[in-house]
């Protein structure tokens, strides 16, 4: 299993088109993928509904935990992911 943690920089954290965003991203790989922010709340990173119903902001840290045939290639490509997300 592979988990990274990355600090949100979006301004609409993970809201809406940042959400809908990760989760195509995440949504690429066959691997089980979740993220989990610091107060302890945890949702399927395939889901639109569960990632936005974690209520995470802009500055918060989250977890993101994925096991899988295909760990290395989605964290790779979850990191460069949130890498790219600005504070526009």
């Amino acid at each position: 299993m592979k988990q990274i943690r990355v600090v949100l920089k979006d301004k609409a954290g993970l809201h809406a088109r940042p959400a809908a965003a990760f989760v195509q991203a995440a949504a690429q790989f066959k691997s089980r993928i979740t993220i989990a922010t610091e107060a302890g709340k945890e949702a399927d990173a395939k889901s639109i509904l569960s990632v936005m119903g974690l209520g995470a902001r802009q500055g918060d840290t989250v977890t993101i935990a994925i096991q899988g045939d295909d760990e290395e290639q989605a964290a790779a490509a979850l990191e460069a992911f949130f890498a790219q997300q600005g504070g526009e």
